[in-house]
């Protein structure tokens, strides 16, 4: 087994995740708030310092409003 953290396909998925954050105008403290953490977390997220497991991959989407089947779709489309 392999460290995801870097690989092509989490760093696509990361950009997505920032991508959705974006489209709705949603700083990293507003996601925060609804996701009751940090806004560094967001930050670390978003830069590549920290994974997010399944369920935080859920719970993230579900704050965003997004599909979490529709970002896995993504970084497995290719």
């Amino acid at each position: 087994m392999f460290k995801s953290l870097n690989t092509p396909q989490n760093l696509k998925l990361i950009a997505w995740l920032k991508q959705q954050r974006n489209d709705q105008g949603l700083t990293m403290r507003d996601l925060a708030e609804r996701l009751e953490v940090s806004h560094s977390f967001v930050g670390k997220v978003e830069q590549g310092e920290r994974r997010l497991d399944v369920v935080e991959f859920i719970q993230y989407c579900k704050a965003l409003n997004v599909s979490p089947l529709t970002g896995i779709r993504h970084i497995t489309s290719d």
